[in-house]
């Protein structure tokens, strides 16, 4: 077992590995490394109730000072891990100074990705990543202002429903022909579109974007169909990147993040990773995935920690993600890439009901919209790739459960 555990990253999984760890009993020297200076803190409410002002700074973090001075965790916040020194297991920091290793945790998460069009570094112009983003975007967020937002998958959604809440006037800008089209069917899509058509918000799709306009700061935003949209601020929701640099320049193997095997562990016996930066096996959908789910950060910190103490753990959890749009709440079980059918279980008017993911007969995903029931028994029938007869999906009168052959 090792002696000394430090962990690169401030997040979700860095939060997750430490408490395990300690839980466990765990009673080595154990070291987090934060490039932000506050405490390990939730992303989730960046985007929903933090940004809407209802859920304040101090409720943000995980666990408070004295949960880290109890457990004897060390904290090196407004930090940043610049090399990784795999021959002598060190890590170099931003400040000159270096830390002894005898197992390393990534936990170096994502960032969000930025547009390369003109006008892109105007004030004015926002990403929401971190809770200094949304500080930056409260302080814009006016009564009566006018708000583009960059993109119509989760981030863009949430932010436009707060915003709108707040009393903005909201343009989103999707470029594909329907928002959230990565991640849920049409019929999903089209009720969210419809949703926040009856709040108020417009929604431009096949948008693509072309150039930030303004001298000073944002005015509008131009698509690439010359069309012009009025800005008073903008915000750009267009996505993730893993934040797998470190990774890299110490010649660890990446490809869309850190690769990892079942066990969390790196290429490097000594280096694992987890969470948003990680690339990882998956054998219950037969390939690689790097996911960006604070479930998944969770699970598989968990995993991560439990095996860098010698409990051999298989990470390889069925992946969920969930998003607040007003009073709808979307939760979706499993990965519905690839499906061959969709059975809807309720009716999309009544603003209660499921959509059903098929491939080849078995179930591998279900969104549920405002529908707690079938959300509950998705994750046990998802994680048990059950086979369910179509017909019986479709009748809402019965169980999820009941739905099986």
């Amino acid at each position: 077992m090792p002696k000394n555990i430090v962990i690169v990253g401030g997040g979700q999984a860095a939060a997750q590995a430490v408490e395990t760890l300690r839980r466990k009993g765990y009673a080595g020297a154990l070291t987090i490394i934060g490039e932000e200076p506050a405490l390990p803190y939730q992303r989730p409410p960046l985007s929903k109730k933090y940004l809407a002002g209802s859920f304040g700074r101090d409720r943000l973090p995980f666990r408070h000072q004295s949960f880290y001075d109890e457990h004897a965790i060390r904290l090196q916040l407004g930090r940043r891990a610049t090399r990784i020194d795999r021959s002598a297991r060190a890590v170099a920091l931003d400040d000159g100074s270096t830390l002894a290793y005898d197992a390393l945790l990534l936990a170096t998460g994502s960032r969000a990705r930025r547009v390369e069009v003109p006008g892109a570094d105007l004030p004015g112009i926002f990403t929401l990543r971190t809770a200094a983003d949304v500080d930056a975007i409260r302080a814009e967020a006016h009564p009566g202002r006018r708000a583009v937002i960059i993109g119509g998958g989760y981030i863009g959604l949430e932010a436009a429903a707060v915003l709108r809440e707040l009393g903005l006037e909201v343009t989103v800008l999707e470029l594909a022909d329907r928002v959230m089209n990565r991640v849920v069917c049409e019929p999903v899509s089209r009720f969210f579109e419809a949703e926040h058509a009856h709040h108020g918000v417009r929604i431009a799709l096949r948008a693509g974007l072309a150039a930030f306009l303004g001298d000073t700061r944002v005015r509008a935003v131009r698509c690439s169909d010359g069309s012009e949209h009025p800005a008073d601020l903008v915000i750009v929701g267009v996505g993730v990147a893993p934040v797998d640099e470190l990774a890299r320049d110490a010649g660890l193997a990446c490809s869309n993040g850190i690769v990892v095997d079942e066990y969390c562990r790196t290429s490097d016996p000594h280096i694992y990773a987890a969470g948003d930066c990680t690339n990882h096996p998956s054998a219950r959908y037969g390939r690689r995935l790097r996911l960006e789910s604070v479930d998944s950060a969770f699970e598989q910190a968990t995993s991560a920690a439990l095996n860098l103490i010698g409990t051999a753990t298989v990470h390889d959890k069925t992946p969920w993600f969930w998003s607040d749009q007003y009073d709808v709440k979307l939760i979706i079980v499993g990965l519905s890439q690839g499906h061959d059918r969709v059975v809807l279980r309720g009716d999309p008017a009544t603003r209660s009901f499921s959509a059903c993911y098929l491939r080849d007969g078995e179930l591998i995903a279900v969104d549920t919209v405002n529908s707690a029931k079938d959300q509950i028994v998705a994750r046990k029938l998802v994680a048990a790739r059950v086979r369910p007869d179509p017909v019986r999906l479709a009748d809402i009168t019965l169980s999820l459960r009941d739905c099986v052959i």
